[in-house]
Formats: structure tokens, sequence, C-alpha cells
């Protein structure tokens, strides 16, 4: 969206962008292109005046935009993308502000504008303060190179102090994964003596224990009790048989829940984004056992996975489930992923509070203790 009081040399400009593939329509206010990477991107320009509004309009929802439209209606007001009209007369429209205080409305962040209770949730002063990236206090999912990820121990941890991080867990994938050369009972409870020996001479982060443990077809988990009680944390995850049947994959989650070292569900629906569809699970049910067992669930930040669904962390919200927004970082520089999961967090109207790892550390080991 582009502000200018003569669109044409902003079309003109656009039209020798080096990124472009290919112009699929070019008119005297809007474009529309397909960049190198296969992305299209829609160009629209308006007068000043008329950016609020114009905002507020493409950035949607449509159910959203209709209930606004619907509100002021019954004002005697019409919004479109130009403004907020009385008439023939613009009476608001340059900032977004300015479009929702026009229907009686304070300013609803984006991410919640979905027409899922936002409005009347302004209307009623009650919206949320909706989680920020500075409040996240550490990372509870990360790989070193001992299986699948490319950074030793101490350069994670480096990384994560550097972020201005209080922990970082390091969970590995386990034996049944060997295409990520996951960890046996011996290589784990070898990588858990480093990690103590490594926390004698940090200062400034500490590195907790963990292991993203598969879960089998069974719902038994993949390594033997023995040693996940010496773990700080218990991720775990299904990573085979995606086509089991709704009522098979959900039993099969639910029994590893039941697990006396059960602290998080990993990724839960296992969804690659436009390359694996999620398994058919019932995720109401996983989310109601989740609340029962005291444990947690993961939003995963990969950019394909994004995995809690927005949907499922208001579910996880309203049932008092805490939520971990998760890099599942395989490089350090994938802890950047982070922001991806604040943004899905937001737009399930998560708060600081819903999130596990906005917590102290002392706070955070006393709810990991609870699961183990």
């Amino acid at each position: 969206l582009v502000t200018a009081k003569t669109s044409k040399p902003v079309m003109e400009h656009l039209a020798d962008y080096d990124e472009i593939a290919q112009v699929v329509s070019q008119g005297s206010t809007r474009s529309t292109v397909i960049l190198h990477n296969h992305l299209q991107v829609d160009v629209r320009v308006v007068e000043p005046e008329s950016f609020g509004a114009a905002l507020h309009y493409f950035t949607g929802s449509k159910s959203h935009n209709i209930a606004i439209r619907r509100r002021a209606q019954k004002r005697g007001l019409k919004i479109n993308e130009y403004g907020v009209f009385k008439g023939d007369k613009r009476i608001a429209g340059d900032t977004e502000e300015s479009v929702f205080k026009s229907v009686g409305l304070p300013w609803i962040p984006p991410e919640l504008r979905e027409n899922r209770g936002e409005i009347e949730a302004a209307e009623k002063k009650r919206l949320p303060k909706l989680v920020e990236v500075k409040d996240i206090r550490g990372d509870l999912h990360a790989h070193t190179r001992a299986t699948d990820g490319q950074n030793t121990l101490e350069q994670i941890a480096q990384a994560a102090k550097d972020r201005g991080w209080a922990y970082v867990a390091i969970t590995e994938h386990s034996k049944r994964l060997t295409v990520a050369h996951g960890l046996d009972k011996k290589r784990l409870l070898q990588q858990i003596e480093q990690i103590d020996r490594l926390n004698e001479k940090l200062k400034g982060i500490t590195m907790l224990k963990g292991i993203e443990v598969d879960i089998l077809e069974d719902g038994k988990l993949d390594l033997p009790d023995d040693v996940l009680a010496k773990l700080d944390l218990v991720i775990s995850a299904v990573h085979s048989k995606f086509h089991l049947s709704r009522a098979k994959q959900t039993e099969r989650i639910l029994r590893a829940m039941d697990h006396p070292h059960f602290t998080m569900l990993a990724h839960p629906t296992g969804r690659l984004i436009q390359q694996r569809e999620p398994y058919d699970v019932d995720m109401a049910r996983i989310i109601h056992q989740a609340r029962q067992r005291g444990c947690y669930l993961e939003l995963n930040c990969h950019p394909e996975r994004l995995d809690l669904l927005d949907t499922y962390c208001q579910m996880a919200k309203d049932q008092g489930v805490l939520v971990s927004i998760n890099s599942d970082a395989h490089s350090i520089a994938d802890f950047d992923n982070l922001k991806y999961g604040v943004g899905q967090a937001r737009r399930g109207w998560l708060e600081a509070k819903d999130v596990l790892n906005t917590r102290t550390l002392p706070q955070l080991r006393r709810l990991l203790e609870k699961t183990m």
C-alpha cells in the first residue's frame, strides 16, 4: 500500500523493479505482479488522507470488514478503502484509529480482525494485550549437530545469550528418526552429561536438558522411562504414520500424553505448508487432555509449519492450556523465526501470560517439573 498524490510515477517505478518475473495487470492506481520467488504482490496507491481506511480495508478479513461496515451503516456512515463518509463528506480515514473511532471502537490489532469476537471485546474494552517478541525469555526446542542441527551446544548457548534469553532447551530427535541421526539411550545420557558440564561454565544463560521423542504408532514413547526421567522436559512428536484414521491418530497422541514424562506436544498437527496436509486429529480432545494432564502445546515457528493454528491457540487459551512458542531451531539463524510464531500467537489472541516461555527460569522450572 503506497500513498502518493500522483500514482503514475509509482507505477512506472514498480515496472522497473528487478525482482519482478511477471506483470499480471497494471492500472493507474493498482498493479499485480509475480516475483521471481513466485510470490504475488498487489500494489495499490491511495492519497495520504485515505491511508488508514485503505490499510484497514486491505488488511481484512472480509468478515471483519463487513461487520465494521454494518456498524457504520447504523450510524449513517459509509466506509470503504477511501475513507469514512457521512453523505459525500469524508470525516475520517487518514489513520486506522480514526476509522475505528468513527464507529465507536478503539483500534483493533490487525491480527485479531477475523470477526471472531474482537469487535465485541473492543466495545467492552476487553481486547487482549497481545504477546510480543520481547516477552519471550527463551526457546524450548532446538537441535545441535548431534542430530540434524548445524551448531554445537556452545554455539547454541552463546546465540541464546546474545538474544538476551535466560534459557534454551536442547531437544534432539530420538532414535526412531534415523534420517535425523536420532539419539538412543546411550547417546542421550552422554549429552545430558555434556550439558551439565557446560552449565557449570556458562554465565547468563542456562541450557535445559530435553528431547524431541517420537510418539510411536501405539502411543508409546521412543525412549525408556529411566532416561526420560533425567531430563528437564520431554517434547513428544508424531513423525510417522501420518495417514492413520482420525480416531487412531487421536488415541495415539492421547496415550502418549498419559505418559508420566510428557511435557509438550510438538508441531501438534504435523502440517508442512504447501507440502503436507495436517494429519487428521481431534484437536479439541487433545487440548482438553492437555488441560487435564497439565501439559503444554507447542506453537512451532518454522515458516513451513506455523503449527498450532490460530484457532487452536485461542481454544487452548480459553481452556487455560499454556502454549510454548518454539523455533525448532536447526541452526542459530533459525532463532529469528520466533517472530513468525509470535505473529501466529497474536492471531490466536495469546497474551504473555498464555505463553509458557515468557516465564522466568525459576517459574519455568516449576511448570516443567509438574509434567515430569
